[in-house]
């Protein structure tokens, strides 16, 4: 399959760009928070499923979630790759909690796009502070738009709002109290809806019933829908055909930020094992001068993009949607190389319990299956 590479594209990834990437004082306060406040939990949230909350509230302190929402709604009005930025550095120390911060960043990123003003003067500031906290539940529509499961959610017209019936199984970023976006198919239609609701909503309940490998602290939750009614102040779009086009490139683009602090921590990891090993480490297949150039060129395609994307929102090319889904593919590729070398650089020594190498790899695993997984993003590559 040929890839279309826009001229001014690969001419503007090729340039050296050492630009700072957010405003030099968030910066400094996320790498604090990061290094004092979320570096010395990170075995609890890993080992112990301990959800970060504190933290989180934490970054909405600092203007974390806020890169991408307007000034009026308590943000900063930065734009999509400052908000990567930030759950690249978070991903760097802890996957799990750049995750949820993905998951929060989402959820202000729908609700800023939509067109309910109500909904944005009721929520938006709340979430973007971190005030209240917010996941996404598009795993279930996104795989049921690409023909992969059907959708779980139904939603019943009402006088002022709809009611909706249905489950679905995994959501994250959620606790009591927390806000997440939702699809439903609207009955005896072809349409859809996109809505925002909580568990503080009646007849709306959150169970916790699996226990996963990684990602254990990440809030993640079965959604149970029992005839709940959820009032128009709170639907996102309604159809939703022209509106999911709109979120969908920073929903998939943003992630990336995962992936790209994945890979440097990998890296910073091979490079403390070839204190001792570099002698034969020399002899495996991947280098970490070579990861180092493929991240940095990752780096810059996906702040390329990201910049591109309010330009894109309105009037979505192929050719851009193509280049967001194949960066998202290669944050999730490089992403199993690094950690997967990491594991060889280090030998025997990553398969002590509780090393962080080890969660490495099971990060990166994560990074390649949460949606959209590796193989969803290359069924929507053969679509294009």
């Amino acid at each position: 399959m040929q890839t279309y590479n826009p001229p001014y594209l690969t001419n503007r990834i090729q340039v050296s760009n050492k630009e700072s990437s957010i405003t030099e004082s968030l910066m400094s306060n996320l790498k604090t928070a990061v290094k004092k406040e979320l570096a010395p939990k990170v075995k609890d949230i890993d080992q112990k499923g301990e959800y970060p909350k504190a933290f989180m509230h934490r970054i909405g302190e600092i203007g974390g979630f806020g890169q991408t929402v307007p000034s009026q709604y308590g943000g900063s009005n930065q734009g999509i790759k400052k908000a990567i930025q930030v759950i690249e550095t978070i991903s760097e120390e802890c996957v799990n909690t750049g995750f949820i911060t993905w998951c929060q960043i989402a959820c202000a990123w729908y609700i800023q796009n939509s067109n309910n003003q109500n909904l944005q003067q009721i929520l938006l500031r709340e979430v973007a502070n971190g005030e209240k906290l917010a996941g996404t539940g598009l795993s279930n529509p996104m795989k049921h738009f690409a023909d992969i499961e059907k959708i779980s959610l139904s939603a019943e017209p009402k006088s002022g709002g709809y009611v909706i019936n249905g489950m679905l199984p995994w959501v994250s970023n959620l606790g009591p109290g927390h806000y997440f976006a939702v699809v439903a198919q609207i009955t005896n239609s072809d349409q859809y809806l996109m809505a925002i609701v909580s568990d503080e909503f009646k007849n709306l309940s959150l169970r916790a019933n699996a226990k996963f490998i990684g990602l254990e602290g990440s809030g993640t939750y079965s959604c149970i829908f029992k005839d709940v009614f959820v009032p128009k102040d709170f639907i996102l779009a309604a159809p939703c055909q022209d509106y999911i086009p709109r979120i969908k490139p920073g929903f998939i683009l943003s992630q990336v930020g995962m992936g790209l602090g994945l890979i440097n921590s990998c890296i910073n990891l091979m490079k403390r094992s070839n204190k001792q090993l570099g002698h034969v480490n020399y002899f495996l297949d991947d280098q970490v001068e070579e990861l180092e150039l493929e991240l940095e060129k990752a780096r810059k395609k996906t702040y390329f993009l990201a910049d591109e994307i309010e330009n894109q929102q309105d009037n979505l090319q192929d050719w851009f949607l193509r280049e967001v889904i194949e960066t998202r593919l290669l944050g999730s590729e490089l992403s199993l190389r690094a950690a997967n070398a990491t594991m060889l650089y280090a030998g025997a020594r990553a398969y002590i319990y509780g090393n962080p190498i080890e969660r490495k790899l099971r990060e990166a695993y994560f990074i390649a299956i949460v949606t959209p997984a590796l193989k969803h993003l290359k069924k929507m590559l053969s679509k294009l």
